[in-house]
């Protein structure tokens, strides 16, 4: 993952405005059973450790899949971003508590002014608390505009 998208998940995370009372984009409940796309650790030193430090798990539904496999994604391919602390214990690394969950859905008619995505950070997972509503645009959007030639999604599926 790019410093950049890490950067815009962070201000998305930790921002001061008001939370979006119902979100355009909403948390899957099934989401932990999907694919697992890719994991990843952000450790201390990292230039964005103090905003993003942890645990990040990405998931997939199989429209999302298929997405990954042949590029544009689907409507209706929705990934979830899982971001966790990261507990540290005599020479092991562990996930701590959750940070937030970030989430991607593809609508190329809801959400045709960010070409077809739709974003919401939900903080500490929670889904009462979504974080972005109508700014997706400029707190998420902006950076994947960056990754057009590859619909707008950062991650792609290990095997």
């Amino acid at each position: 993952m790019r410093p950049t998208l890490l950067l815009v998940l962070a201000v998305a995370l930790f921002s001061s405005h008001a939370a979006a009372a119902d979100p355009a984009v909403t948390m899957p409940k099934d989401w932990r059973s999907w694919q697992h796309v890719k994991s990843m650790i952000i450790e201390p030193g990292h230039p964005l450790a103090g905003l993003v430090e942890g645990t990040h798990h990405i998931y997939a539904n199989p429209k999302a899949m298929a997405g990954y496999r042949t590029r544009p994604f689907p409507d209706g391919a929705v990934i979830v971003f899982d971001l966790l602390t990261t507990q540290r214990d005599d020479r092991s690394i562990s996930e701590g508590p959750r940070k937030a969950v970030i989430v991607m859905h593809k609508d190329s008619k809801r959400f045709a002014a960010t070409n077809g995505w739709g974003y919401e950070v939900f903080a500490n997972g929670d889904r009462g608390k979504p974080q972005v509503g109508a700014k997706a645009a400029q707190m998420c959007h902006a950076c994947h505009v960056s990754r057009a030639n590859r619909d707008y999604v950062f991650s792609d599926f290990r095997n």
